[in-house]
């Protein structure tokens, strides 16, 4: 597939100039024409002349979905078209990622796509679950319905992803001023004191020593240890992309007693909630289970909801493959099976996403209120080392006075 330059007038006369990705020519002839523009020129571009194109629009959040969601419920509900709505969505949205994927989706709109066909083309800004919950709607003719209840949905996930930044902004700041502590000390304020000390011929301490050889070691060797870390954080990234990354960090997440809880209700309330929005749509349950594997963030809960997908498609009830994978907490599985047996899972798995996305908030506070006290020691502890080392010298050289 190359990469063809364009030059055409839209219906306002205007000149636009751009580029799309085509097998040949005739093909990018014919989808101008089909956006009703009237076709100047069309050039093959090469990696000289292709067009610099540089965005620098971040990925829309949750919080942006939700609000795209929301008011695109809205108007429809008010008798205006889809393509209407599209337009007015578009010139609205501060997310350049967003605005123009939207553009997109009206053009394709207006061409005689249906909604939930026009946003799987733009699989890197709306979620799946997005996508499938238009193209329910549209099936069933209740398409505002099916976005007001993925608005809700992405409020549930944005409230409950604040919770969990809310959970790691503490010891993050802490830790970075822990760093830059350390830091300063090491390579302006123990040099100064060590010359001091040398100047006086007075014996260092063993503490001292041992600050001191960092200190000098860090003096030394800076340009080394700068690249160094940045090569390893930047190998730690990679790998835990890689198929072995992926399970082994998730293997601790939930082996970590601090954390475990916390991942293991943020699961919970995730799973529960999008499976009870996708089967509120009428999404089947074999499909819906397998769009909310692929939301899931720790690989466990993937594989394990991948393996009850398998099992549905051969009979058995959705609660049995949760229980064997020994990863939700019983509560999960039996609600589900009670709503099983009495043909009410989704109002189960509603009560359960309410239930859990309470937990997920008082484990966010249980967690930071361990986890200050413990920060606070550890950080104590690294300042009570590099001041020891410090004040040692000075000791020392006092207890020799007093000696005379």
């Amino acid at each position: 597939m190359a990469t063809w330059g364009y030059v055409a007038i839209d219906k306002s006369g205007k000149e636009l100039k751009g580029s799309k990705d085509a097998d040949n020519k005739e093909a990018v002839v014919r989808e101008l024409k089909n956006q009703g523009l009237i076709v100047l020129e069309v050039t093959e571009q090469n990696a000289l002349t292709r067009d610099i194109n540089i965005d620098f629009g971040g990925k829309p959040t949750t919080r942006d979905m939700a609000v795209f969601c929301r008011q695109f419920a809205s108007i429809t509900r008010a008798g205006v078209t889809i393509i209407e709505t599209l337009t007015m969505l578009a010139e609205q949205t501060e997310n350049v990622k967003l605005q123009k994927a939207i553009q997109a989706v009206r053009a394709d709109v207006e061409k005689g796509e249906s909604f939930a066909d026009s946003l799987s083309r733009h699989p890197k800004v709306f979620p799946e679950l997005l996508i499938q919950m238009a193209r329910a709607g549209e099936a069933s003719g209740s398409l505002d319905t099916a976005m007001e209840r993925m608005a809700i949905q992405f409020e549930k996930s944005a409230k409950t992803q604040a919770l969990v930044r809310k959970a790691m902004i503490y010891p993050v700041v802490v830790a970075l001023v822990a760093i830059a502590v350390v830091i300063v000390m090491l390579v302006f304020v123990i040099p100064r004191y060590m010359d001091m000390f040398e100047e006086l011929g007075t014996e260092l301490p063993w503490i001292t020593m041992m600050v001191v050889h960092m200190s000098n070691f860090i003096q030394g060797f800076w340009y080394i240890i700068i690249p160094a870390l940045i090569a390893v954080v930047y190998a730690l990234q990679v790998w835990a992309k890689t198929y072995s990354g992926k399970h082994v960090l998730g293997r601790l997440q939930l082996k970590i007693p601090a954390i475990k809880n916390l991942v293991v209700k943020s699961a919970s309330s995730q799973m529960a909630r999008t499976l009870s929005t996708l089967l509120a749509a009428g999404v089947p349950l074999v499909e819906a289970v397998d769009i909310v594997a692929d939301t899931m963030t720790n690989i466990w809960y993937k594989e394990a909801l991948k393996e009850a997908v398998s099992q549905i498609m051969i009979g058995v009830p959705l609660s049995q493959p949760l229980q064997t994978s020994g990863l939700f907490p019983p509560m999960v599985y039996h609600m589900i099976h009670i709503g099983e047996e009495v043909g009410s899972t989704e109002e189960m798995l509603n009560k359960l996403a309410d239930y859990y996305e309470e937990e997920v908030e008082m484990a966010v506070q249980s967690l930071m209120a361990a986890m200050e006290p413990m920060i606070i020691i550890v950080l104590a502890g690294v300042v009570g080392v590099l001041i020891g080392a410090c004040m040692a010298p000075m000791v020392s050289m006092y207890s020799a006075l007093d000696n005379l």
